[in-house]
C-alpha cells in the first residue's frame, strides 16, 4: 500500500500529464490533424445526456436552461468532440457571469439561403442542425470579439486559461463543414451560434450502439496472440506490459521489419494486430494489409495521437475501422483490443 505523501505525488503526475494530453488534443483540433471517429447523432439526445454534468460544472449560481428542438435533424460528429465544443462554450459563458447568470443552450433545425449566405462570409446554403449557447453576462466588444478565435489570445488572468478553447471549438466546427456566428455587445451577453450540416439518412444499426457493455471479467482477461508495433519505445513497454498483465501473448516490435520477423517466427496464430498509424518506412496501413495476407482471418487496431493526410483523408477514419487515440488509460486499451478481438471484422482504413 503507497504510503500517502508517494499516493499525492503520484497524483499531481496524474494530473499533470492529463492536463497535458488535453493540451495536446487542443492544439491537434485546432491545427485539424487529430483524428476523430465522426458518429450519427440526434443532437437532442446527445446534450440531453450532458446536461447534469454541465450543471456540475457550472455550479449553483448559475441556471442552465436547456431548450430542445421537438423534431431536431441528424447531424454527424464524433462525440468527444462535441462535448468539448458545449464544455468550453459553457466554461467561457459560466466566467462571463459575474455572479448570478443563467446559460442557454438551443437546439434546432435551420436552412441557411443564399441571401444568407451574402452577409455571412462563412455561411453555405443548405440544411443545418444549429447549436446555441447564450449568456447574460459581461458582453464583449468588437476588440475582443475580432480575436476570440486565435490560438492563444484570452482575456483571463495569467493561469486561468491556455487560450484555446475557443479556438478548438473554432477548428472542430470547421473540420465538420460547419460555420459559427458570434453576437455579444459590453453588458448584453454573447450567444454562441454553431451551425453543423443536416445529416441525411437513417442511423446506421452499428452507430445505434454506442457503447458496447464489457464486463470486468472480460477487461482483466484475454488469452489470444498479439502483435504490437509501436516505434516509440517507452510506448511500447508500457501497452506490452498492460497487455500481458491481461494474460494476452504479445509479440512486441519496434519497426514493421522486427514485426514481419517476429509474425514468421511465430508458429501459432496471431489473433489481433496493433499498430500505431504513423511508421518509419511503412505506414500501418500498409503492413497491416502485407500481414493480412499471411494471417487473413487477423484483427486489426490502429492507434495514434494523430494522423497526416496521407494516412486518413481529412482525419477522419472510415467507418468500421477499430482505432484508440493516444495517450490511452488502462481501460481503454483493454476495452478497445476486447472489442476489436470480439468484431465481426479486420477492416483497413
Amino acid at each position: 500500500m503507497p504510503t500517502k505523501e508517494l499516493f499525492a505525488d503520484l497524483e499531481e503526475i496524474h494530473k499533470a500529464a492529463t492536463r497535458s494530453a488535453e493540451l495536446t488534443r487542443q492544439l491537434l483540433a485546432f491545427a485539424r490533424k487529430q483524428t476523430i471517429e465522426p458518429k450519427v447523432l440526434n443532437l437532442n439526445q446527445a446534450i440531453t445526456g450532458m446536461i447534469k454534468m454541465l450543471e456540475r460544472l457550472l455550479g449553483e449560481n448559475i441556471r442552465l436552461d436547456w431548450r430542445p428542438d421537438a423534431e431536431c435533424w441528424l447531424i454527424k460528429i464524433d462525440p468527444s468532440q462535441l462535448d468539448q465544443i458545449l464544455i468550453n462554450l459553457c466554461v467561457n459563458a459560466r466566467d462571463a457571469i459575474k455572479n448570478v447568470g443563467i446559460i442557454t443552450i438551443e437546439a434546432g433545425n435551420i436552412v441557411i439561403d443564399k441571401n444568407y449566405c451574402a452577409t455571412h462570409a462563412d455561411a453555405m446554403s443548405g440544411d443545418y442542425v444549429r447549436l446555441a449557447v447564450s449568456d447574460n453576462g459581461c458582453g464583449m466588444d468588437k476588440e475582443t470579439l475580432a480575436r476570440i478565435f486565435e490560438p492563444f489570445f484570452t482575456t483571463k488572468e495569467m493561469g486561468k486559461g491556455t487560450g484555446l478553447g475557443l479556438a478548438m471549438v473554432y477548428g472542430v466546427v470547421k473540420q465538420n463543414s460547419g460555420f459559427i456566428n458570434v453576437y455579444s455587445e459590453p453588458g448584453q451577453g454573447t450567444n454562441f451560434s454553431i451551425y453543423l450540416p443536416r445529416q441525411m439518412g437513417e442511423v446506421n444499426n452499428a452507430e445505434k450502439q454506442e457503447h458496447i457493455k464489457i464486463t470486468e471479467a472480460q477487461l482483466l482477461r484475454g488469452q489470444e496472440t498479439i502483435l504490437l508495433v509501436e516505434d516509440e519505445p517507452a510506448i511500447l513497454k508500457m501497452t506490452t506490459t498492460i497487455l500481458r498483465n491481461q494474460g494476452y501473448t504479445v509479440l512486441a516490435a519496434s519497426s514493421t521489419d522486427e514485426g514481419i520477423c517476429l509474425a514468421k517466427e511465430h508458429t501459432g496464430q496471431i489473433d489481433l494486430l496493433l499498430t500505431d498509424v504513423i511508421l518509419p518506412k511503412i505506414n500501418g496501413r500498409d503492413f497491416a494489409r502485407q500481414l493480412q495476407s499471411v494471417y487473413p482471418r487477423i484483427k486489426l487496431l490502429f492507434m495514434s495521437g494523430y494522423t497526416a493526410n496521407v494516412i486518413v483523408h481529412h482525419g477522419v477514419l472510415d467507418r468500421g475501422v477499430n482505432f484508440i487515440q493516444k495517450p490511452f488509460s488502462i481501460k481503454d486499451l483493454a476495452s478497445k483490443v476486447r472489442l476489436a478481438l470480439d468484431s465481426d471484422t479486420g477492416k483497413t482504413p
